[in-house]
């Protein structure tokens, strides 16, 4: 089979081109739901944002969501005080299936002021500070994407919830209530999953839970918020629980270990990891963990704490010539105090 990466990246950030004296620079995270923009100023480390509504093209449209990111920026650039001719970079990283398609209208609107590049780069940023490592995001669902040196890069998952997302939030969720099927029809071993599943739908019994699947139907959120109680029945002993974080831990955790040999990286080297799933804890990061352990034993694991917004401004510093003047603590602690004012 011919293999050939599905996600790469930009010439902008494969060969930055160094901007004098840069000063001003603009990020943006967009999403399914909303879009969050930054402006830092990296002579005074001070940050704004600004504040738009969803830009994934492929839950609102391409106008839309151009329209969010637009909105986001000129509120992010007029809290900064400056003008948009002031930026040095200006870095957008969007959800989406096809970015390539967005980028073009966005485009349309900016010409070529604008790097576009999906949400997994903007994550592989903010987990590896722009450099050569993986990003592993498991929320409601699951991706890995990874850069090593020369800008080779590789993405593996990513394939969505009823071909992939393997330890994922819905993929855990999903599993678990499968698995109390199977305890009912005695066809699989004892779980708590049943009673907690009714629990946690409001339905009498697991038939029932199954149902509601099928006709309401839960949506991808409804099903994947229900690993939480999966974490917790893990926590206090249930095998079945626990079984369930180990077989998502290994495959998200192989999928990883592709993403470090298609791009060959070696000897140490930051996989970062991103998402609500990794709140299980040991259960789901221990057999994670192991896999990337055989393949790569020096490589960092660790949760990443900066919002994903940050990722799209160490792309736009990467772009310019200024990444070394940004650093992941002092940019998160930035972040986190303009997200809370």
């Amino acid at each position: 089979m011919k293999r050939v990466p599905l996600v790469s990246l930009p010439p902008e950030l494969t060969s930055p081109h160094p901007v004098k004296d840069p000063r001003w620079l603009l990020g943006i995270d967009g999403g399914a739901t909303k879009t969050l923009a930054a402006v830092i100023d990296l002579e005074r480390d001070q940050l704004h944002v600004g504040h738009g509504g969803p830009s994934n093209e492929d839950a609102v449209g391409a106008k839309a969501a151009v329209q969010a990111l637009l909105d986001a920026a000129g509120e992010a650039i007029q809290a900064a005080g400056i003008g948009e001719q002031e930026l040095a970079c200006a870095v957008a990283a969007v959800a989406g299936t096809d970015t390539a398609a967005l980028a073009g209208h966005v485009r349309e609107v900016k010409g070529d002021s604008w790097i576009v590049v999906n949400d997994v780069v903007g994550a592989w940023a903010t987990a590896t500070g722009a450099g050569p490592g993986v990003a592993a995001i498991a929320g409601t669902g699951s991706n890995v994407f990874g850069v090593g040196e020369g800008g080779r890069s590789w993405r593996s998952g990513g394939w969505g919830h009823l071909l992939g997302d393997e330890g994922s939030g819905y993929w855990l969720g999903a599993e678990s209530i499968s698995a109390a099927l199977r305890d009912r029809d005695a066809s699989g071993p004892p779980t708590a999953l049943g009673r907690a599943a009714c629990d946690f739908y409001g339905c009498e019994t697991v038939e029932a839970v199954a149902s509601l699947v099928y006709s309401k139907p839960l949506t991808k959120g409804e099903i994947a918020a229900f690993a939480i109680e999966t974490a917790v029945l893990a926590d206090q002993g249930d095998e079945v629980a626990r079984e369930l974080f180990d077989r998502g831990g290994r495959l998200l955790g192989g999928q990883i270990a592709a993403v470090i040999e298609q791009v060959r990286l070696e000897g140490e080297f930051p996989v970062g990891l991103i998402g609500s799933a990794y709140k299980a804890g040991e259960v789901f990061l221990a057999p994670l963990s192991k896999c990337i352990a055989d393949v790569a034993p020096q490589a960092q694991v660790s949760i990443v704490e900066m919002a994903p917004v940050g990722g799209s401004l160490m792309l736009a510093a990467k772009a310019c010539g200024a990444l070394e003047r940004l650093r992941v603590a002092e940019l998160t602690a930035l972040i986190e105090r303009a997200l809370a004012s």
